[in-house]
């Protein structure tokens, strides 16, 4: 039997002296829990040391005033009350009473959790509040109204059989075997009873009437709201050739096609990826941790060289080769008979599942029948708010002005509409907050992550420090002189000081 984990560090009740901390930061304990204490500026914190998304060591993370980011997915903590106050991370953490004496710094109670106060608000709020989109940003919108102390009438439209669920966990851990089915939902069904929001899954939306303020379901019901969040995100590309609508082929976007995916992938033994996208190589990895025979098949010359760069590409390629997988590149699948696809060179590669990852598109039916402006997605503006008054977009369908890459953009990433779903809710409220953040995602192979922050929809040239083939590495994306991303890998602590520049640039 594994012994108890010991707390980490000295005994914080007897006092340290802070000239022990290393960058401000010092990780003890009080009793058998451990603490982390945080020097910010003259005042001293004391917080719970792993973040409550995926436990990230937050002694390896950034101060920002009185905040502090997570090194891993850039989770944002205040150090005064514990809040989660930025994506992914949901839940607060514990903090302590901090004391002095005879410069020393001593940590005995925990603080009492405080009830954040309710938002102020410029105008009278509405009553009735209707969300469309079950995903990441609708999910973070209603739970940001909640926290602002939104008292009125929420109801969210999911046309997902699941509850809101944690989408990057599908091609990755939970994919591979190695998270529970109950670490998916975002939140669990007792949250959105507490919280008094109408959660409706299966829940399908024809049309939406502007003009009358209200939503017609499938059912043709008719659902009245004051203000509107369009969060429908993105659905898969499919494949387009003959035999694609066979049952083994697969596309994966929902916990429903994910569980499909691990289902057949208990009787396969090859698996043929078609794509060598982000998804796509993902689901390849967490296929080879099944023990099956992985082939990615894709057009490009290498993988993911319009977004990372040639060497970059070079290396997740290698590192896919290094556990298994068999790429066939510069190549398509011109048809599925069966378990055999034919490639365009002629090639025939036998698969008894199929999994396709050549991109996801907005969903933009709705936006559309509705008359909001859209030109690659859903026009809004630094608020949020679409063409139409009181009507917002968020997430995967919004296209909005970026301050960093001085374009407007619209991105697919979790973290993007996780917080795209906060400052819509707050603007929903009256806020008028400018929607400023700096695009965040992480992707994960095998052993290693890559993190990535900014936009480059094109680049000129790669300024890379460390060793990309040493797993030790920061690459700056530049056009004009400008950085306008930053991936890394190990580079925890430098990719989160390279967000927090291209924040500061354009404040």
């Amino acid at each position: 039997m594994a012994e108890d984990k010991k707390p980490s560090g000295p005994d914080l009740t007897q006092g340290v002296a802070l000239t022990a901390f290393k960058d401000s930061k010092l990780l003890g304990h009080v009793g058998e829990e451990d603490v982390l204490l945080v020097q910010a500026g003259s005042e001293v914190f004391a917080i719970e040391p792993a973040c409550s998304h995926y436990h990230g060591p937050l002694a390896d993370g950034l101060v920002v005033g009185d905040t502090i980011r997570c090194p891993w997915h850039h989770a944002c903590f205040s150090l005064r009350t514990g809040e989660a106050t930025r994506p992914p991370a949901l839940n607060a953490l514990a903090v302590w009473e901090v004391t002095r004496d005879q410069g020393k710094v001593i940590v005995r109670r925990k603080r009492e959790v405080l009830t954040p106060p309710a938002a102020h608000r410029s105008a009278p709020v509405p009553d009735k509040f209707v969300i469309v989109g079950g995903g990441a940003a609708g999910f973070s919108a209603v739970e940001t109204l909640r926290r602002e102390g939104f008292a009125g009438a929420i109801t969210m439209l999911s046309n997902d059989g699941a509850m809101p669920a944690d989408r990057p966990n599908l091609s990755k851990d939970y994919l591979a075997g190695n998270a529970p089915g109950d670490w998916l939902p975002l939140r669990g069904e007792d949250y959105y009873r507490d919280a008094g929001i109408d959660l409706r899954l299966n829940s399908e939306v024809s049309a939406i009437d502007a003009k009358a303020r209200s939503v017609t379901l499938g059912s043709g019901d008719k659902l009245p709201f004051d203000r509107l969040l369009l969060a429908t995100g993105a659905e898969p590309v499919r494949l387009q050739i003959p035999g694609a609508d066979q049952p083994h082929v697969h596309t994966l976007r929902s916990v429903a096609d994910s569980r499909a995916i691990i289902k057949a992938a208990g009787s396969a033994k090859r698996a043929l990826v078609i794509g060598a996208s982000f998804i796509g190589l993902e689901v390849a990895a967490s296929l080879r941790a099944r023990k099956i025979e992985v082939h990615v098949v894709a057009p490009e010359e290498r993988p993911m060289q319009k977004v990372l760069g040639a060497e970059m590409g070079d290396f997740v390629r290698s590192l896919h080769e290094q556990n298994g997988v068999v790429f066939h590149l510069k190549d398509t699948v011109d048809k599925l008979d069966g378990r055999r696809a034919t490639l365009k060179s002629g090639a025939v590669l036998e698969a008894d599942l199929v999994v396709v990852g050549i991109g996801v598109k907005p969903r933009l039916a709705l936006a559309e029948q509705a008359g909001l402006t859209v030109d690659r997605g859903v026009s809004v503006s630094e608020y949020l708010e679409t063409s139409i008054a009181g009507i917002f977009a968020a997430g995967d369908i919004a296209r909005w002005p970026d301050p960093h890459s001085r374009q407007t953009i619209r991105v697919e990433h979790w973290v993007v509409a996780e917080r795209q779903g906060q400052t819509a809710a707050r603007n929903m409220l009256g806020r008028r907050e400018r929607f400023d953040a700096v695009p965040f995602f992480w992707s994960q192979h095998y052993d290693v992550p890559i993190n990535y922050v900014g936009h480059a929809e094109s680049f000129d040239d790669i300024a890379i420090d460390g060793s990309i083939s040493g797993k030790d590495c920061l690459l700056k994306y530049r056009k004009g002189g400008r950085v306008l991303a930053v991936a890394s890998i190990y580079r925890d602590l430098d990719n989160l000081k390279a967000e927090l520049e291209m924040e500061r640039s354009h404040a």
